[in-house]
């Protein structure tokens, strides 16, 4: 390992644990109305706000009301940006001349941006016009991960024993107090280190061989800005983060990295204070931090090793270079892609696709947990869905009825949460299947053997976990991924949480039990390394079958100097 891959991991693991404190005190004092240094600029605005939604911010809802304003709200969002995406070429800021979408592509993207998956069926640089980019999909890019950290927010406070608060002035705090001071924060960092922020049409450059080249350029320094700080990941070029426009240097690479991470880790500390119980925050960063770490070491170390047949070939000792972007570097980009993944964020600065088998099974177990620290809110609903899982099973060993934080989780609680966790597995899994046992499907599939079926699940696991990034190689513009991966980003945004927030709602209701002797305590190092175990067992049995048939496979294949062609 190179001491410049050790100063990039610390710099972003550092500045992770360093602000995750600060911010998730912020956010805990924001969401319980307790003063803060931007309540004089931002409380009068947000007055105005409240005001013409005809709401107050101790307006309270049911679990019902909150998961139905959530998704009516995501519903008008995907119209308003499917409707506008359709009539692309009679709106401004168009320079580029670039037509109306067709149906199924509108669709897709307008469901991939509403459901903070930002799956990309298109070449941003080539389809959108700046309008669709800045006007719908960055619109986008601000509501819908606030709007998935207020369904965090209530659950957080249900679970706790508050009621579950108002959507609308979750959703409204969430971009005034966190989004978009974060967004201009880093937008203008992002504009000092070198990333373009321009209405300016493209530029037409003369080479020094005589030819044309075109540079595709616009307002991207603030596309990245709440592109990473919100989970979303949608490039505004093809190459998204491997594009050097888009991630100029090593500084903007750490920028990113850091921006991914830190609304998600600053939930899981809030998550502490609701619950007055730090330790427990701190057990479950812990949880989610060695995920975090076991993923970047699975894609450090075989891309440092290289491709095996390469290296007997002898052409190569210095690592698989295959798709990285060399200024980056094999540790630059480990730890991005470990970030974008573990966070469900999407983006990518390397072509996920020339990853060795190992790391490709790093990137599909971010997707496949949806929990190591995950997208704002949302992460962590997912890993208190294993930590009631797991405390149901460590009661059913010792015949006692379990309890968390002071309220006994039954039948009701179980079996809404159960239905939450086989969801996930549900749609990766009969999604992938209909890809391969139909033509529509396997015409889309342009590499043999183990990889093509890996394509096909990574597609599906990416848009049940609202990640949006893809292993490259299948044709994903074909009507019929457009609208089953469409279908399956919809299902996999909102069906488990509306279920969860009805277990939030149940637990909330329920009378707090005394502690006792026979309390399970959930804050211990006992109780970590239990719910470590439950999660990887828990994931083991659903997905290993699938994964000894793509990543594992090819592996053993490779190891064996065998490759498909």
């Amino acid at each position: 390992m190179t001491v410049s891959t050790m100063v990039v991991w610390g710099v972003v693991i550092g500045g992770l644990l360093l602000s995750l404190k600060p911010l998730g005190t912020y956010m805990y004092k924001v969401f319980t109305f307790q003063p803060t240094l931007f309540d004089r600029p931002l409380k009068p605005l947000e007055n105005v706000i409240f005001r013409l939604i005809h709401v107050s911010r101790d307006s309270e809802m049911t679990a019902l009301e909150y998961g139905v304003s959530f998704v009516l709200m995501n519903m008008l969002w995907a119209l308003m940006a499917y409707t506008l995406l359709r009539v692309q070429g009679l709106l401004p800021f168009n320079p580029q001349h670039f037509p109306n979408l067709n149906a199924p592509l509108a669709f897709n993207t307008s469901a991939s941006f509403t459901t903070n998956t930002n799956w990309q069926a298109y070449s941003g640089e080539n389809t959108l016009s700046y309008f669709s980019q800045f006007a719908v999909l960055e619109f986008l890019q601000f509501v819908t991960p606030a709007s998935g950290g207020a369904v965090g927010l209530a659950f957080i406070r249900g679970i706790t024993g508050r009621k579950l608060g108002n959507f609308f002035v979750d959703l409204t705090l969430l971009l005034t107090r966190v989004l978009l001071p974060l967004a201009l924060i880093f937008g203008v960092a992002f504009v000092a280190a070198g990333v373009p922020d321009t209405l300016g049409p493209y530029l037409h450059l003369h080479t020094l061989t005589g030819q044309t080249q075109i540079v595709p350029r616009g307002p991207i320094a603030g596309w990245e800005a709440i592109e990473h700080l919100g989970q979303n990941g949608g490039g505004f070029t093809n190459a998204n983060s491997a594009n050097p426009l888009e991630n100029p240097s090593a500084l903007t690479n750490v920028l990113q990295s850091i921006a991914m991470g830190l609304v998600p880790v600053a939930f899981f500390y809030m998550f502490g204070l609701f619950a007055g119980k730090r330790r427990l925050a701190w057990t479950l960063i812990a949880v989610a931090g060695t995920l975090f770490l076991a993923m970047l070491a699975m894609i450090y170390f075989p891309e440092a090793s290289g491709n095996p047949v390469i290296n007997l070939l002898g052409l190569s000792g210095h690592g698989n270079y295959v798709g990285t972007e060399l200024q980056q570097g094999i540790g630059g980009t480990s730890i991005f892609e470990t970030a974008s993944n573990a966070f469900t964020t999407g983006s990518v600065s390397a072509a996920n696709d020339s990853f060795l088998p190992i790391p490709s099974l790093a990137l599909f177990l971010g997707m496949f947990l949806n929990m190591v620290f995950g997208g704002k809110g949302v992460g962590l609903l997912n890993m208190l869905m294993f930590v009631l899982l797991t405390i149901f099973l460590m009661g059913l060993m010792v015949g006692r009825t379990p309890e968390f934080l002071g309220k006994k989780i039954e039948a009701k609680e179980i079996s809404l949460t159960a239905i939450a966790f086989l969801l996930h597995p549900l749609l990766i899994l009969v999604g992938s299947a209909i890809a391969v046992a139909t033509p529509s499907g396997m015409a889309g599939v342009f590499n043999p053997g183990p990889q093509g079926l890996s394509e096909i699940l990574y597609a599906f696991t990416s848009g049940a976990a609202n990640n949006g990034s893809a292993l490259g190689g299948l044709g994903a513009s074909l009507p019929f991924y457009e609208i089953a991966i469409g279908v399956v980003m919809i299902l996999g945004r909102y069906a488990s949480v509306v279920l969860m927030l009805l277990v939030a709602e149940s637990l909330w209701q329920k009378k707090a039990v005394p502690e006792t002797s026979g309390t399970m305590h959930t804050d211990t190092p006992l109780f970590a390394s239990i719910l470590l175990g439950a999660i990887i067992v828990l994931n083991a049995l659903t997905f290993f079958p699938i994964m000894a048939l793509g990543p594992l496979a090819e592996h053993y294949l490779l190891v064996a100097h065998h490759v498909f062609s």
